[in-house]
């Protein structure tokens, strides 16, 4: 038998590697704080519902594994998505009540009435608005049809009743009970991105005095990574906005989001402008451009005004010392400024990617600067 070789043990990780990545950040979620606070509401929201179901009268107390199953429906991460959600499948409920109703008053349960409700509860939950009510109508529709029998009124006043119970329920086990507030995730999140790009600026500012920068230009390659994870930063803060709706904690955390969606506006526009830089120098410092090569005077001053910028970007709402950090860093840019007027006046040259790279840099520190000067000092959150 030959033995397997090195590069097939290499071959064998790289094929499995991203799969067992995903499963050990799957089981990490499954057993998060937040998730093992859901399952233990939920559990708690169930047997509460399954209680009170017993309580109703007859004949709504004949179907009690309903309210269970409302409490189930209904409980989500956040509160206002248990609200909502809660509500569209009592509405799916009621409008699939109907269409079984409606059709039951013209045949008996058939293989043809089954096609037709379902056929109908699919185009009344395609209505527009109706998020996860669309799948309770053809449900709904036929569990009346098949299981209410002869029975049908009573059945549907129990099912919707037992439903309604269970959403009540969940919705109050929810909302009163530790109701999820992700605040806590915006601050690292704001520092991941800014530190990313300021690291970025820096290392095109290293690659600016390299004697041999093309072999270092991993840099050159990270303009999807930087939109990544500015997107992530717009998932965190638009998850602390919906777990904030209807929520009672938020009273007694405040958390001033509108200035976080400020916040979240002014870092997308400089990642705009890291990605624009990225694009310009790749071609020019790699070498695939020289018709745009940069002059050699300018690309100390450049490289100096780069680093300022990615100290401006990493002292963002985290250095009592920024207004200085900032006014380094306008002073750099406008020395690159004067740097690549004088080159382009006394020899001519070409210094159109120094002037679009020196006006990126500006429009991040005028960015920053409106940021940190148009907030109000008493409602300006803690990064």
């Amino acid at each position: 038998m030959a033995a397997s070789s090195p590069r097939d043990g290499s071959s064998a990780r790289a094929f499995l590697g991203p799969s067992l990545s995903a499963v050990r950040s799957g089981l990490r979620e499954a057993v998060s704080i937040e998730r093992l606070m859901l399952a233990a509401k939920t559990a708690l929201a169930a047997g509460l519902a399954w209680f009170a179901a017993q309580l109703m009268p007859e004949p709504i107390s004949q179907y009690p594994y309903y309210a269970p199953l409302g409490a189930l429906v209904s409980m989500y991460p956040t509160v206002a998505d248990s609200l909502r959600k809660g509500l569209q499948s009592l509405l799916g409920l009621a409008l699939g009540i109907g269409v079984a109703m409606v059709v039951a008053s013209f045949t008996e349960t058939s293989a043809l009435a089954i096609a037709v409700v379902i056929g109908f509860g699919v185009l009344v939950g395609g209505l527009p608005r109706m998020g996860t009510a669309r799948d309770w109508v053809p449900l709904a529709a036929l569990f009346v049809l098949v299981a209410g029998g002869g029975r049908r009124e009573d059945f549907s006043l129990a099912y919707l009743g037992q439903m309604g119970v269970g959403v009540a329920i969940g919705f109050a086990v929810n909302w009163l009970v530790f109701p999820p507030l992700r605040y806590s995730a915006i601050t690292p999140a704001f520092r991941r991105l800014r530190h990313t790009l300021g690291d970025q600026l820096d290392e095109m500012a290293l690659a600016l005095n390299e004697s041999s920068p093309q072999n270092h230009q991993d840099w050159a390659s990270r303009e999807e990574l930087l939109a990544e994870t500015a997107s992530r930063v717009r998932r965190v803060v638009e998850a602390a906005e919906e777990s904030a709706r209807v929520n009672p904690r938020r009273w007694r955390r405040r958390r001033d989001l509108a200035a976080d969606l400020a916040d979240l506006r002014a870092v997308e526009r400089s990642t705009f402008q890291v990605q624009d830089i990225t694009d310009l120098l790749s071609g020019v410092i790699g070498g695939e451009d020289e018709s745009s090569a940069i002059p050699v005077d300018v690309m100390p001053r450049l490289g100096d005004a780069l680093s300022a910028t990615a100290d401006v970007l990493r002292a963002w709402g985290e250095s009592d010392s920024l207004p200085d950090v900032l006014a380094r860093a306008e002073g750099t840019i406008d020395a690159v400024s004067r740097t690549y007027y004088e080159a382009a006046t006394a020899h001519g040259a070409s210094v159109s990617v120094a002037a679009a790279v020196s006006l990126s840099l500006a429009r991040i520190i005028r960015v920053v600067r409106s940021r940190e000067e148009g907030e109000h000092p008493d409602r300006r959150p803690v990064r």
